[in-house]
């Protein structure tokens, strides 16, 4: 393995202005032949129209930016198929290209050698190379392209399914003829992030999402839509429980709730203290490598030591700027503000982990009187014993129209059980919809 070399997850931003995207195997007797593709997405993970879809049939999408050059034939039984895309001509719709492949006339389990290398157009460099192993799958993702902060970035999937270019072509939304597509990949959507996901963790989030939903029907809110929001508190007393992996735990259990709740299955996120940074949006499929922004000790983690660098890697908070000490109000205004900018046609749940500490009661009364009439609701969780001042107390506080706050502590959230938690996590939720509605500040159901 080189240093260009990634594993499942992983990703590494793409500066040049065009790549080659080489999918290379050795062929032998029995074994299957391999197509490549790539397949145009827009933000909602569907292609525009059936030309997002480039493969041997379709080879050249309209814009011109991605192509599908054919294979050739190397030493020792090489073979290499290669699909250009030239990232400056991508048009501005389309936020990530899905790099497939299909096996025609067997399984991956049969392909030996089977690597997908990212080549820099014009000087041949290689950006990435994703060693993939099959099994059963005749289709294989092996990575995407995509955007992030107004860069491309590339990332590698290894994800096999059991099904062909036309189930690739179904769950993206494109309407090909059924004898144009007979070959090759499929996968979309919130469900197609999480396979993306290590099994384990995969098993964890279906059990939990579950039991969001159990939950969620026994507070008479089945099948309740809502934009989830994830703040986390970083000061100076939180260390330990980030050292600790009590935060990494809380954020898995909290993906199940977007998983579940939201339409697109992520979270926006914030972690604040002095002052408040929003985080990269936590996709369900980018959970592992999410975490990086709340491990301690490692690249981009929340009190970790950082050697200098004359610039932070894209979507790393600069913990030094966010400081040590307790400002809630701050991040409570930056979320209210960025609800404002950004209006859902769902609810917003604000899911606000914090160790208490709180001394600022005044201007976080004043910021969570004025959100009132805003279609959000905050739920607080204290992490042990601390004070939480005006966070407890809000419940009682009268002259709001509707309750929009709720609260409560356990002293250890790790010993929980997830049926526990999430009760308690969705308990008021659901009312405050229906009080939110009979006031006007939710559209009706």
């Amino acid at each position: 393995m080189n240093d260009r070399s990634l594993s499942a997850g992983a990703n590494v931003p793409v500066d040049a202005a065009g790549v080659r995207v080489e999918l290379g195997w050795v062929s032998g007797p029995g074994g299957p032949d391999v197509d490549a593709s790539a397949v145009l997405l827009a933000a909602d993970g569907r292609v525009r129209g059936d030309g997002d879809l480039v493969f041997y049939n379709q080879p050249r999408h309209a814009s011109g930016a991605v192509r599908h050059q054919g294979k050739e034939n190397g030493a020792a039984g090489t073979v290499t198929d290669r699909i250009a895309v030239d990232l400056a001509a991508v048009e501005a719709g389309v936020e990530r290209i899905v790099l497939a492949a299909s096996a025609d006339g067997g399984v991956f389990g049969q392909v030996r050698g089977l690597t997908l290398r990212l080549v820099e157009a014009g000087t041949e460099a290689e950006v990435a190379r994703f060693e993939m192993t099959g099994g059963p799958e005749t289709v294989f993702i092996g990575g995407e392209l995509y955007r992030r902060g107004g860069r491309w970035k590339f990332r590698a999937v290894g994800q096999g399914y059991a099904s062909g270019l036309a189930g690739l072509a179904a769950d993206f939304g494109v309407a090909v003829a059924e004898d144009a597509v007979a070959a090759a990949p499929a996968v979309a959507g919130p469900e197609a992030e999480e396979e993306r996901l290590p099994a384990q963790m995969r098993e964890r989030l279906s059990l939990r999402k579950r039991q969001v939903a159990v939950s969620l029907e026994k507070h008479g809110a089945a099948g309740t839509v809502a934009r989830v929001v994830l703040v986390l508190d970083a000061s100076g007393s939180m260390s330990g429980l980030y050292a600790r992996g009590v935060v990494s735990d809380v954020v898995e259990r909290m993906a199940a709730v977007a998983a579940q709740l939201d339409d697109d299955g992520a979270m926006q996120a914030w972690t604040f203290a002095s002052n408040p940074a929003r985080l990269p949006d936590l996709r369900v499929g980018e959970l592992p490598d999410w975490m990086r922004h709340v491990k301690v000790g490692q690249l981009g983690g929340l009190f970790g030591r950082r050697r200098r660098r004359a610039q932070l890697p894209e979507g790393e908070v600069d913990m030094k700027a966010v400081g040590v000490g307790n400002e809630e109000q701050k991040v409570i205004a930056e979320v209210r503000a960025y609800v404002r900018a950004e209006p859902a046609a769902a609810p917003t749940l604000v899911l606000f982990f914090s160790d208490g500490g709180v001394y600022r009661n005044a201007e976080i009364e004043r910021e969570l009187r004025e959100a009132v009439e805003e279609p959000v609701f905050w739920q607080f969780v204290g992490l042990g014993r601390a004070d939480y001042g005006v966070l407890q107390r809000f419940d009682e506080l009268p002259g709001r129209r509707v309750d929009n706050v709720g609260f409560f502590s356990v002293d250890d959230i790790s010993t929980l059980p997830d049926p526990e938690l999430y009760d308690r996590l969705l308990s008021q939720f659901p009312r405050w919809i229906t009080a939110a509605r009979g006031a006007g500040i939710l559209p009706g159901a």
